[in-house]
């Protein structure tokens, strides 16, 4: 199936659901402490966009029994919530997607619970800002490749690995669409970006190897050394010049500077 492209109308849809998602992870950041079971966090989530008239798309898609994917250090994506309670010195990935008036939106960030070490920190720095050198080269007339090479090339340079087996996607009137969006490559590789595709782009960046292994619950990836990982997306739309962000880490980010 081709990449699908969308109206500028039919965009605004997306992008409607896209800042959902980002006033979402904002809600949740509001209780990210220690002592906070992720369950918790989940729950509040869903209430939260079934109030705002929208559908939490996660759940109970492919099975999945949950509105978040909240995973914890060195789970990369599509961890459970649950009764655990969260740390001193934790991180947290919060992927969430959300469904309002038939479009989806999608976007991830990821957390640090009280302080963290510096070596973890500059992982989350690192590979947010790997996310922004990805979308820079989210414009028509590029390639996916060009996103992955120039994440990649960012991360490898810092000496991070790059998780190679799970990849962003195309993103609209479902929550998975074409074109695969992987986060390595060669430029010039890949599938052509044309104005009026959405895209998520989803960095998913270790601190030791880029192994990987599947929990038992067929859902969680987590590193196989044990060390933390980080994620953070956007989904965005290609224009015949930048990348429009459609989602939204402003009210996340103001939450987090006012603890």
């Amino acid at each position: 199936m081709k990449p699908r492209i969308y109206t500028p109308e039919e965009i605004g849809k997306i992008k409607v659901s896209a800042r959902l998602v980002g006033d979402t992870l904002a809600e949740v950041a509001k209780m990210i402490a220690p002592g906070v079971r992720t369950i918790e966090l989940d729950r509040r989530a869903e209430t939260f966009i079934r109030a705002n008239g929208a559908i939490p798309a996660c759940k109970g898609y492919e099975g999945f029994p949950f509105t978040l994917c909240i995973s914890v250090n060195e789970v990369v994506v599509h961890g459970f919530p649950s009764e655990r309670e969260l740390k001193e010195g934790d991180i947290v990935s919060v992927d969430c997607v959300v469904e309002k008036d038939g479009y989806f939106g999608d976007s991830a960030y990821t957390f640090m619970v009280g302080n963290v070490e510096e070596p973890v920190r500059n992982l989350l720095e690192a590979t947010k800002a790997s996310l922004y050198k990805g979308i820079a080269q989210a414009k028509a007339g590029m390639r996916t490749g060009d996103i992955g090479h120039a994440v990649q090339s960012y991360v490898e340079a810092r000496g991070y690995g790059v998780v190679r087996e799970l990849c962003g996607h195309g993103v609209g009137s479902r929550m998975h669409e074409k074109p695969d969006v992987l986060n390595y490559g060669n430029m010039g590789s890949g599938t052509l970006l044309k104005e009026g595709m959405v895209i998520a782009i989803e960095p998913m960046i270790t601190l030791g190897k880029r192994n990987i292994g599947i929990a038992r619950n067929d859902w969680e990836v987590y590193t196989l050394d044990g060390k933390p990982a980080a994620h953070f997306e956007h989904s965005v739309a290609i224009t015949a010049s930048e990348a429009e962000i459609l989602s939204s880490f402003d009210k996340v980010e103001q939450v987090i500077k006012n603890k």
